[in-house]
């Protein structure tokens, strides 16, 4: 049998045994090497890279990989098959969305303005930032031959007199410890718990030092998972950490890992990849950072969209897409972490954000929840920008939500030389109208050369070659010049870096078709915020206030959304960045009892419009499919120079 060897750039090989015929990119992901795949192996992203570096592969050339590129090796993993003994190279860049875990700086106050902001607004609006969390320090009398009382009893009356509670509830997970810690600690310990009512549960039994209490707030995206851990005494932040989501390389989008979970054994290997594979390493970490023991979490709260609830606690998500899109559910009381094994006090409950339909989660409740809209008097419209675009509006009085498939086009899929926002991506850009030479903003240290594009870079870029002249209304390229090149069908592409000058030898441009993909992943957004306000019988006019989420939204140049057509023409004063408020929402959810509470009234007040069946979205997508919209009076203020 045929031996597959991923070697991986800047890491170890991983070697794989297998057979004539298996699939490259399926043998990578029974292997458990990463390599990006946004299409999840359909042959029409062209990210899927390796290079063949010994042996053969059946692989016919791909329209992604230049007879030069072939030449060199460079291979589709997706449309590559086996034949014999071969070792491929797993570029770095290929397995990029699972970065490094990363540790923020707590000390920078960009990096907890937004926790604060949460809470300071619902502290505004009434809510308690408390929680029935404690650490108890208690001491009680060593047995003697006159003093037989067993250890639960001794605890129990020790905990009722310093409690001033009528039951103490002692779970099998602090029984079978009970002994061995009271002696080890001559009976002097602090117990870990929740007071429910008149009763006080014990969750955990120290050492006397051992005082800490702490929650984790969870944000898990289809592409980044973030995370916080929290003191659930003060509101402290202890530690922050964001990584990839394993299970990126089963499809960019909800839709590929929906069918790949449907598959034998597809619904164990989606929640590994996003509990023991991303979950579990950046708990750890975290802890290691804050010098806690995972033990001391004590709950865990979690904003995820209905499809990641789903793979997360294991749950078929077929019925998500299929008509009539009923998930299997939209709350999910009683959830413990041991149930989904994660490195946590095993009787810490998990708290996920309610959905409220198919496809607008726990993500957008906690999102909303945080952004205050629903305790506001004025009309706000709340816009979280992802891997799908999810859209709020409303005021105290009502809300209305939907959500657009808008591709993953905002994260780098669909687009030649798109990529996520790490090192080397291209984030922002100007163009000289006179000469069309690019002025780049690349991510990453001083002289970074760059890689690819990511999607505030790839509206930038639109925006300015529209400005310019450069692309007519349709996105087809109007002007000629140096930068501008024709391949031998005569379709047009912008070159921004020339091979010599990008850090991977390889020419970083934008053609005709990642701009068509993306004037139809802008035109998803606005027409989907267009027949919400419809819907209600309201027009742009009335908004008070854009609030927009989401990580791509932090380098978003609103100007530009505008210019291209992508958000409202309203006054850029009334637009606001308010960074992950999935996680922030979280954040309030596991440190506030009241703010629970509010979650599920929000969740039940919110009104779910499924725009797949709504009778006038079609129409109102084809028309925004155009810079920046057919109807050019909704846009007056975009800007077109040439």
């Amino acid at each position: 049998m045929p031996n597959i060897v991923f070697q991986i750039e800047g890491g170890s090989p991983v070697t794989i045994t297998c057979s004539v015929g298996d699939n490259l990119l399926e043998l990578a992901r029974r292997a458990n090497v990463a390599i990006d795949a946004p299409c999840s192996g359909n042959g029409s992203c062209g990210k899927c890279r390796v290079q063949l570096l010994a042996g053969e592969l059946e692989s016919p050339r791909s329209r992604h990989i230049s007879e030069a590129e072939y030449a060199e090796g460079w291979r589709l993993s997706c449309a590559s098959r086996v034949v014999g003994d071969a070792t491929v190279l797993v570029p770095d860049i290929a397995s990029a969305y699972q970065s490094r875990m990363k540790t923020a700086d707590l000390s920078s106050p960009a990096e907890i303005a937004i926790f604060e902001a949460a809470q300071t607004g619902l502290k505004a609006s009434g809510l308690s930032f408390s929680n029935q969390f404690r650490a108890v320090t208690v001491s009680m009398a060593e047995p003697t031959p006159d003093d037989t009382m067993p250890d639960n009893e001794r605890l129990t009356w020790a905990l009722e007199e310093t409690l001033g509670v009528s039951q103490i509830s002692i779970p099998f997970a602090v029984m079978v410890k009970l002994a061995h810690t009271l002696r080890e600690n001559r009976f002097q310990v602090v117990v870990k718990g929740e007071l429910q009512g008149d009763t006080f549960v014990c969750m955990d039994i120290c050492a006397p030092e051992d005082t800490a209490i702490v929650g984790c707030a969870i944000d898990i995206g289809t592409t980044t998972i973030s995370m916080v851990l929290v003191d659930l005494g003060s509101g402290k932040i202890l530690a922050k950490g964001s990584s990839g989501n394993g299970q990126i390389r089963y499809g960019a989008d909800v839709i590929n890992r929906i069918i790949e979970q449907s598959r034998p054994g597809g619904r164990k290997k989606l929640q590994d990849a996003i509990v023991k594979e991303t979950l579990s390493p950046i708990i750890a970490n975290l802890c290691k950072a804050a010098g806690i023991s995972a033990r001391s979490i004590l709950r865990l709260s979690v904003g995820a969209n209905t499809t990641m609830n789903h793979l997360l606690v294991g749950v078929d998500a077929q019925s998500i897409r299929m008509d009539p899109y009923v998930p299997s559910f939209f709350s999910w009381h009683g959830l413990l972490a041991q149930d989904l094994h994660l490195p946590a006090n095993p009787l810490a409950p998990v708290l996920i954000a309610p959905n409220i339909g198919s496809y607008v989660g726990g993500d957008i409740t906690a999102g909303t929840l945080a952004s205050m809209i629903w305790d506001k008097e004025a009309f706000s419209l709340f816009i979280d920008l992802g891997t799908n675009g999810e859209i709020v509006f409303g005021n105290r009085d009502f809300l209305m939500s939907c959500a657009c498939s808008a591709g993953p086009a905002f994260e780098g899929g669909d687009i030649s030389c798109g990529m996520r926002a790490t090192d080397g991506a291209i984030e922002a850009c100007t163009i000289d109208k006179d000469t069309m030479e690019p002025t780049l903003q690349v991510v990453g240290p001083d002289g970074q050369r760059p890689v690819g594009i990511c999607g505030s870079g790839i509206i930038d870029i639109i925006s300015e070659l529209f400005r310019c002249g450069i692309i007519n209304n349709k996105g087809l390229f109007a002007r000629e010049g140096d930068r501008v090149k024709r391949d031998h069908h005569g379709m047009g592409r912008y070159v921004l870096a020339t091979a010599a000058q990008s850090e991977t030898g390889r020419e970083i441009s934008i053609n005709e078709v990642d701009i068509d993909n993306f004037i139809r992943a802008k035109g998803a957004i606005f027409s989907a915020i267009d027949t919400l306000l419809r819907s209600v019988d309201m027009s742009v006019d009335m908004i008070d206030h854009v609030y927009v989420a989401g990580g791509i939204g932090s380098g978003i140049n609103m100007k530009n959304t505008v210019n291209i057509g992508m958000f409202p023409d309203v006054d850029l004063e009334k637009f606001s960045y308010i960074g992950n408020s999935s996680l922030a929402g979280a954040y309030a959810m596991v440190l506030s009892d009241q703010a629970n509470e509010t979650l599920a009234q929000v969740a039940t007040n919110m009104t779910y419009m499924e725009l797949s069946t709504h009778p006038g979205y079609m129409d109102a997508f084809v028309a925004a499919c155009f810079l920046p919209h057919t109807d050019a009076s909704l846009f007056p203020h975009s800007i077109q120079e040439g």
